[in-house]
């Protein structure tokens, strides 16, 4: 996916004004980062997409076995505690947390962060882009994330109060104590 980032600091968006964008140019998907940048995503392509949605559809089916949470796809903006905006490939929320949230919440970009994200690079990606993202994520709340980059057959684990952990593909993910007993095996893409 590739992006346009657009220095937003003197304009200083409010959220209604960030959501307005979004409403009214829907045929556009947008971030706004913690500093206040707009960024415009480029849609995907089919092999990313297709490797998207099975992400989601893994996430989904553990989440619809196990009843622990609620799962979301990358058409959904988290308005994040540290002011950013974003939209992970895909997202998880623990049943008890998302509960908390007002029905207006739920309908507009919930004002939480996930405690899990996965990022799916796609080959017009920049790395450290995500990798900023990922950091601010965490800094966000976030438990536990996953970086999936097939362009170098890597996956960088992102949780809380760690190193990030390198780990080469093809391997297998633990939801760890985050998502208990969900798995993912990535083979090589």
């Amino acid at each position: 996916m590739s992006f346009l980032t657009l220095n937003l600091d003197s304009v200083n968006l409010t959220d209604e004004q960030f959501s307005e964008i979004c409403q009214n140019n829907r045929e556009l998907k947008f971030e706004r980062t913690v500093s206040g940048e707009l960024i415009i995503m480029s849609p995907v392509g089919g092999e990313s997409g297709n490797r998207e949605a099975d992400l989601i559809i893994d996430l989904g089916n553990w989440n619809r076995q196990t009843g622990l949470g609620y799962t979301f796809s990358s058409s959904t903006i988290f308005k994040l505690p540290n002011g950013a905006a974003r939209s992970p490939d895909a997202a998880w929320i623990r049943r008890e947390r998302y509960l908390t949230l007002t029905p207006e919440q739920k309908r507009k970009f919930p004002p939480i962060a996930p405690d899990f994200v996965i990022e799916l690079r796609s080959a017009t990606d920049n790395l450290e882009m995500l990798r900023s993202k990922m950091q601010e994520y965490l800094d966000a709340g976030v438990q536990l994330g996953w970086l999936i980059n097939p362009q170098q057959q890597q996956v960088e684990v992102y949780r809380r109060g760690e190193n990030v952990e390198l780990r080469n593909l093809p391997t297998d993910l633990s939801g760890e104590n985050i998502l208990p007993g969900f798995q993912l095996s990535l083979s090589p893409y």
